[in-house]
């Protein structure tokens, strides 16, 4: 197939809605949902062929600037018929939809070239209504046809994504959705729009975690391995699994690699003490995405917006998480002062004139908020567990170490989740570009370290989750995960993942996991005139 040629099925997308064709041709972006795949076993189960028969025939026109496979070419009454099928119901009226019929008439119009005679029908089968539509192959169809071709050319010659259709019930069926999020445009729009769920609750597969140090990721067909030191072993069906997580001195093999390369299936590395090794994250094809994320970010008067936006999230976040861990008890005179320093923050930074001054009261408001953390603790928690000084790597306590062991995989989530998005992680607009952590999403996760971290590791705390011995390796200056510790502290976060929370925006629950790649995607919308709905998720 020619590269340069349009295919007919992105001319079927195009005229159900400009969106979608410029999602799938322009921006390169593909998901496959029940439909598709429904879609694609339909064509199995055609009406009975007969001599007069040709299927699966494929066409190409350089005059037409389009090519295609049709589902089959019949000959009847001395001409030719082209027939297509559909797995949906035809129109109210038993009429075929404006979008099967483009595609009929641009089947027609390469049979016609191809062949050098006159197709004057097409027929569509609906095989939910058992009907099938006849669609006179007229000059007016003709005309429509070549018009949606010009149409297609000028959309890929365009940096900027067209604007979401206003058919909404097109919306529910489209396997798009939840890259373009129409429903979330429709907020931006007008605040009293009641939002439909489009997007699914939680992401689809699991993460799949390998921390014994000395354990082997391998393969066996198309299922991932993991055996450890002792030889035992334990199976996961790729189609389970979304992201591998190899920790410390775990190891994967290159068959395994090239299963999850395959699968489109995310591997990363993690040191023993959380950061960040390396990725092999699929990326989405970014090109407009990048070209739009630069010219946004590259003013100062939205770099500031948003910047305050973040900010005033995460004072929120830190602020509220206080209130709520003391409500009903009595409140110290350490707590109250860490409350009204988090408010004087919070006032100043919704007022802040430049980003320097953003980051001062972020800072202002770290700083009280870990001064009070302690607080949280309650009295069962070991006095070598509770925090005391916030240090960052190396950590030189166990809280810190699980703080710091906590951010790393969170830091490893948003990344994974801007590249998949399709933004530049390099390119941010809070955070300045001081070491190897890309300041996108270093910004991103400010918005879910208290949420996602703080409130889970807290919790695990006053469980008594982590054995203060068992679960920690103490070193001269240096605090850091054993390898039941790590084991623990993951399945404290994946279980925090997995649990839904009421976004303020969507007014629909959605797990953690999932409200990350909103938000990713919101933050692109503010740059796209669909804006203001980023930043806005606030603990309650």
């Amino acid at each position: 197939m020619n590269d340069d040629l349009l295919g007919v099925a992105s001319l079927h997308a195009l005229t159900y809605c400009e969106r979608l064709f410029f999602l799938r041709e322009v921006e390169g972006l593909q998901v496959a949902d029940d439909r598709v795949y429904a879609g694609r076993r339909v064509h199995v189960e055609r009406l009975p062929a007969d001599a007069g028969t040709l299927e699966r025939l494929s066409f190409e026109s350089e005059s037409l600037g389009i090519q295609g496979s049709l589902d089959l070419l019949r000959h009847r009454d001395g001409g030719l018929v082209v027939y297509e099928h559909k797995i949906g119901r035809a129109t109210a009226e038993k009429g075929a939809w404006d979008s099967d019929r483009v595609q009929c008439g641009a089947y027609a119009l390469l049979v016609e070239e191809a062949l050098g005679r006159r197709v004057a029908e097409a027929r569509v089968r609906y095989h939910a209504s058992e009907v099938t539509v006849r669609v006179p192959v007229d000059e007016a169809l003709r005309e429509e046809v070549r018009a949606t071709i010009a149409r297609a050319r000028e959309l890929q010659r365009s940096t900027e994504r067209p604007p979401i259709t206003e058919h909404e019930r097109r919306c529910e069926k489209c396997s798009l959705a939840p890259i373009c999020l129409p429903e979330e445009a429709r907020l931006a729009a007008d605040p009293a729009h009641r939002a439909l769920r489009l997007l699914p609750p939680h992401p689809q597969g699991m993460t799949l975690h390998v921390t014994v140090d000395g354990a082997r990721l391998g393969r066996q067909g198309w299922n991932l391995v993991v055996k450890l030191p002792d030889g035992t072993a334990e199976r996961f069906p790729t189609q389970e699994v979304e992201s591998v997580v190899i920790h410390g001195f775990a190891q994967i093999t290159t068959q395994a690699l090239r299963l999850c390369a395959d699968r489109d299936i995310r591997v990363h590395w993690m040191t023993q003490s959380g950061g960040l090794v390396t990725s092999t994250a699929p990326s989405a094809p970014s090109g407009q995405r990048h070209l739009r994320q630069f010219e946004a970010l590259r003013e100062a008067g939205p770099r500031l917006a948003l910047a305050r936006s973040l900010v005033l999230a995460k004072l929120s976040a830190q602020l509220r998480f206080l209130l709520r861990a003391t409500r009903g008890g009595e409140r110290s005179d350490v707590l109250e002062v860490a409350l009204t320093q988090l408010r004087r923050a919070l006032s100043q930074a919704a007022r802040a004139k430049d980003v320097d001054t953003l980051r001062g009261q972020e800072g202002a408001g770290a700083a009280a908020y870990f001064a009070a953390l302690p607080l949280l603790a309650n009295a069962q928690v070991d006095e070598s567990m509770r925090p005391t000084t916030r240090s960052r790597r190396p950590a030189t306590d166990r809280f810190s170490a699980l703080l710091n062991y906590g951010y790393g995989m969170l830091y490893r989530e948003v990344l994974s989740v801007i590249v998949g998005v399709g933004l530049h992680p390099s390119v941010g607009f809070f955070h300045q570009l001081r070491s190897s952590a890309h300041p996108l999403a270093l910004d991103l996760m400010e918005l879910f370290r208290v949420p996602m971290i703080d409130m889970a590791i807290m919790a695990a705390l006053n469980r008594r989750t982590f054995d203060a011995a068992a679960d920690f390796q103490v070193f001269p200056g240096k605090v850091i995960l054993s390898e039941s510790g790590r084991a623990k502290l993951i399945e404290v976060i994946e279980r925090r993942r997995y649990e839904q929370w009421k976004h303020d925006v969507v007014g629909y629950s959605l797990s953690y996991a999932r409200i990350v790649e909103l938000e990713a995607r919101l933050l692109e919308k503010e740059w796209m005139g669909e804006g203001g709905l980023f930043a806005r998720l606030r603990i309650r």
